[in-house]
Order: structure tokens, then sequence, then C-alpha cells
């Protein structure tokens, strides 16, 4: 008789994210972001004084003091706990927002809400709580989204959309038929904007466009070019085949920077969050400058707060002075102003 291998629970597969994505090479193999396709053209004559230069962004009635977001990144294990606490910590110290990983784990088992608490010691940043779309046709709806809500005071709601990721683990959610419709009545009845959400592979324009008919408040491309959540899974794999058919997605996915102009296209009125590779204030600037509004980062932070707050602050401190600095140099004395400098097209 063959063995049969367990289904791990939820809290295990949040710790083997973690630590695959702490000690393991998973990012993109060849595939890149796309933004190293584009340069700024230099001002050397800006005439804007640094220090008084705006990088305030205001979203959904909040005003962050920088143009940068914390990606959705963990919950649902103890040791996630502690990471989101100092993830949170350095965010308040700076005026920036953040988003928190997928609450499924607490919605099945109440003792986990703790994990994902991070008002304590944040109690004013902008906090975005977060569940998967494909839940829907697992028996969620509303009510799960209201808790998810309540459960850490959260400003807006994260649907995340992880149809490949989900495909490639052997105890996936797949089912992802008529998901738009119930995607719709969650816009229409909850309290706080619903934000859609991929998680590195992005959206296509129509894609954009469908999810902003249904009512959503602000998309968050999370293109191809950082994180590949198909590689993450296969070091997951159970089996040998699990694994081949997880490396083959390797490169799979819309590199970010197209993933914006395709956000813009689809939907030129909603604030578009750019995240996906993201390595520095400058691909910040850049994302901004292709018509988003911020930018999240996700792996450089978890490595910092698997360190310290400290690390934490530093790392949010280099962003936002990256991307004040290439605000400066490009002319821009806002973001609004930034959104509208050109790029210059790399060629080659």
């Amino acid at each position: 008789m063959s063995k049969v291998t367990p289904t791990p629970s939820i809290e295990d597969r949040k710790v083997d994210h973690i630590r695959i994505n702490l000690e393991k090479d998973v990012q993109f193999p060849h595939l890149t972001t796309g933004l190293e396709r584009y340069r700024f053209l230099h001002q050397a004559l800006p005439e804007i004084d640094l220090k008084a230069l705006d990088s305030t962004v205001t979203l959904f009635g909040k005003t962050v003091s920088a143009p940068i977001l914390i990606s959705s990144m963990t919950g649902g294990a103890d040791m996630a706990h502690q990471i989101n606490l100092r993830l949170a910590e350095a965010a308040q110290v700076n005026g920036i927002a953040m988003g928190l990983g997928s609450q499924r784990a607490a919605l099945k088992d109440p003792a986990l809400d703790y994990t994902y608490q991070v008002r304590t010691v944040a109690p004013d940043i902008q906090l975005f709580g977060n569940v998967g779309a494909v839940q829907f046709n697992y028996g969620y709806g509303i009510d799960e989204c209201r808790r998810c809500v309540d459960m850490v005071e959260a400003d807006a709601l994260i649907l995340h959309f992880n149809v490949l990721q989900e495909a490639v683990q052997p105890e996936g959610d797949t089912n992802f038929a008529g998901l738009l419709s119930k995607v719709e009545q969650v816009c229409r009845q909850l309290p706080v904007p619903v934000i859609a959400k991929e998680v590195g592979w992005g959206f296509s324009e129509q894609n954009v466009r469908d999810l902003a008919n249904a009512g959503v408040a602000a998309i968050d491309v999370a293109g191809s070019g950082g994180t590949s959540w198909s590689e993450v899974e296969y070091h997951r794999a159970p089996t040998a085949f699990h694994a081949r058919v997880a490396a083959a997605f390797a490169d799979w996915g819309i590199p970010t920077a197209d993933g914006v102009r395709y956000a813009v296209a689809g939907a030129p009125h909603l604030p578009v969050i750019a995240s996906g590779g993201l390595r520095d204030g400058i691909d910040i600037a850049k994302c901004i400058a292709l018509g988003a509004v911020m930018g999240g980062i996700a792996g450089p932070f978890l490595k910092a707060a698997n360190d310290s707050v400290e690390a934490v602050d530093q790392l949010i401190r280099e962003l936002t002075a990256q991307v004040r600095i290439a605000m400066l140099c490009s002319g821009a004395d806002s973001i609004a102003a930034l959104q509208r400098v050109p790029l210059m097209k790399v060629e080659g």
C-alpha cells in the first residue's frame, strides 16, 4: 500500500513560506520586472528644494508620508506575529502603509487572530486586511470579509488572486469559475474599500477592466520579476511530480512595468499600486512615473523584519530617501508631478 502524505495545516504552510523565502532563491530565473527598460531623464537644474519636496500620498482618505507599501507577506503562525509587529512598528514611526498576509488561517482558527493584529504598535498606519478571492468558491462571503476587516481594524481589504500558486499546490483551491460576480457583491457590501491584488504574475488590461467594473477601489498589479511563488511551491513540493510541474512555471507572468501600464490603461480612474520585484526607491519612482500612486515591497522587508525593527526602519528610511532624490533629479516636486514625468525607453 502506498504511503499517503498528510496534508499540511495552513499554519504549517505559513511557516514553510516564511522559511523558504528567507532561505532559498525563489526569484524568477530569467523574467525581469521590465523596469530596467526605463530611465529618468536627469534634470541638473530642477528648481526644487529637496527639503520642501512633497512625497506624501493620500489613499482612501488617509495620507501616508511616502509612496511606500510594506506588501502583504504573512500571518497565521506564531513566528509571523513577531514579523508583523516589527513591520508595523516601523511603519508607524515612518508613516507608511502596510498590508497583512492572507487571514484565512485565522478565519479557520480564531486562536491565530493575534498573529495579524498590529494596531497595538501601529494605531495610525494605513493597514490592509487580506483574503484570497478564490475562497468565495469555497464557502466564504461578505461575513468572512467583514471579519477580516474587524479582526485587524483594517482601512481596506485586499482580495488576492493567486491562480498559479493554487494550481501548483497539491492542496490548492483551484475553482476560479464565476468569481467576478462574487467579487462584485463583496465590493458592494463591504464598508471599506476593496483592493484587487495579484501575488506575482500580474493582471492583464482586461482583468483590470473587469475588476474595476466589479467595483474594486484600487489595483495592486503584483507583477513578475521578484518572488516567484511557483518557485516557493517548488521548494514545498511533496513529490518529484509536483516539483517538476511547479518548476515549469518559474518564468511565467506579466512583468511589473507592463502590469502597471495595463492597469493604468484598464482603469485610468483607479489608484494603482505597483509591486513585484521592486528593490529600491528608484524602482518605486519609475512605477509612479508609469502611473502608479505607490510601490509595494515584500522580500526585502521580510528579511529586515526577521532581523529587527531597527532594520525595517533603516530600510524604510533608505527607500524614502531614494524616492525623494529620484523626484528631485527628475524635476518632480510632488507625487502627482512624478506621475507626469516622461521616462526614456532604453533600446535593446
